[in-house]
């Protein structure tokens, strides 16, 4: 996906996110539910969120420069903590709401519209999470497939919500409508604990999964013809990239320019298999041969 392309999906997101949140606000005005409005507090995460997602996709698309060498993919990630404290402060600020429920002892009361309201406002967050997901994971952005997780998050906690208001409104118990606020307090804080803990292991440049080393291993063994194994494969994930090195041995006999023919072979074949692989090769003579790593078919 291109950068004008994430742009334009960031920045709808805070447009998106403005709409539903007039939505819900509205709805908790109609209704006056604790609960409707823990779950209209929530959405003024996502468009802060969805702001600092903006910033995050345009900034790591930035080229490389002296600086930041390898670019500058791990914004991205820097991006998705920051949700992830905005949404462990909007769960901090819905327990308050749910307190102040509890000992106000309010009671919400029937709007048709305040209901519908915050039913659309659900429906266009389910849609759009959707195609957040799907597109960040297709274009390797994890700001935008963060921005759709919490979003997902936050239909899930709306319909629960809902589904509470709706029961408070048929059985007249005051006291479940500050108790869904806080059950949306307790989503919304585990959301907020495994986004920051995701994303913190993009910034520890955690490897890739098996099966993209598996995919690299193959690519080796079945391009590497003229070289003997290679060993001392690693791996770490940034953003869109994989950053791939690793030693191959070749006989010593062999030039340079035949042993840089070997690595253009296995450079291009990974890089097709493996979209925003990034391939580091040491060569080296057959005596420093481990006996352990890939073999070269």
């Amino acid at each position: 996906m291109n950068l004008k392309r994430r742009l334009r999906i960031a920045f709808s997101s805070i447009v998106i996110g403005i709409v539903v949140l007039g939505l819900k606000f509205a709805a908790y005005w109609l209704t006056g539910s604790v609960a409707l409005f823990s779950d209209a507090l929530e959405t003024t995460v996502n468009i802060a969120a969805s702001i600092a997602t903006l910033a995050a996709v345009w900034f790591a698309a930035k080229p490389a420069d002296s600086n930041h060498p390898y670019g500058h993919d791990k914004a991205e990630y820097f991006a998705a903590v920051l949700v992830g404290v905005m949404i462990v402060l909007a769960a901090i600020s819905i327990f308050y709401a749910s307190w102040i429920g509890f000992t106000s002892g309010r009671s919400p009361h029937y709007s048709p519209a305040g209901i519908a309201m915050n039913l659309t406002a659900a429906i266009i967050n389910a849609l759009w999470a959707r195609y957040l997901m799907y597109y960040g994971k297709k274009s390797r952005s994890p700001a935008l497939l963060a921005d759709g997780r919490h979003l997902m998050t936050d239909v899930i906690t709306s319909a629960g919500v809902l589904t509470g208001v709706v029961l408070v409104l048929m059985t007249g118990w005051k006291l479940l409508d500050p108790a869904l606020a806080a059950l949306v307090g307790f989503a919304v804080l585990w959301s907020g604990w495994g986004l920051v803990k995701e994303s913190v292991g993009g910034l520890m440049d955690e490897a890739a999964s098996a099966d993209v080393l598996d995919k690299i291993r193959l690519q080796i063994s079945e391009h590497g013809e003229g070289a003997l194994e290679a060993h001392d494969l690693r791996s770490r994930i940034a953003g869109k990239s994989t950053f791939v090195d690793f030693h191959l041995v070749v006989p010593g006999e062999m030039s340079v320019e035949a042993a840089h023919d070997i690595c253009d072979r296995i450079e291009v074949a990974i890089a097709e298999d493996v979209p925003g692989a990034r391939v580091t090769i040491h060569v080296e003579p057959e005596h420093k041969a481990k006996h352990s790593g890939i073999v070269v078919l």
